[in-house]
């Protein structure tokens, strides 16, 4: 029981420790003068970019899907009317 008293005291300071090391994390992202601040604000511009490439590419993607089905409808009447009109020429012979 000691040892485990003893071990559960290490872990509470040691979280104690990592709890202070994250608020001065937190502070030190709100001061825009430091390296992890402007680390995390490029970061985060960075972020948003691809955020927007990506809807951006996606629409493309969306706007190329719908084209491509057009496309085939028209290949697909195209491929109609030519074996009418080869049918049609067959006959004409």
């Amino acid at each position: 029981v000691a040892a485990l008293q003893d071990e559960k005291n290490s872990l509470m300071s040691e979280n104690e420790i990592m709890n202070d090391r994250l608020e001065q994390l937190d502070d030190s992202i709100d001061d825009p003068n430091t390296a992890v601040a402007k680390k995390y604000f490029h970061a985060q511009l960075q972020l948003e970019q691809l955020q927007e490439e990506n809807f951006r590419l996606e629409a493309a993607k969306d706007d190329y899907r719908v084209h491509c089905e057009d496309l085939e409808k028209q290949l697909i009447e195209l491929q109609h009317r030519n074996n009418e009109l080869t049918s049609l020429a067959e006959e004409s012979r």
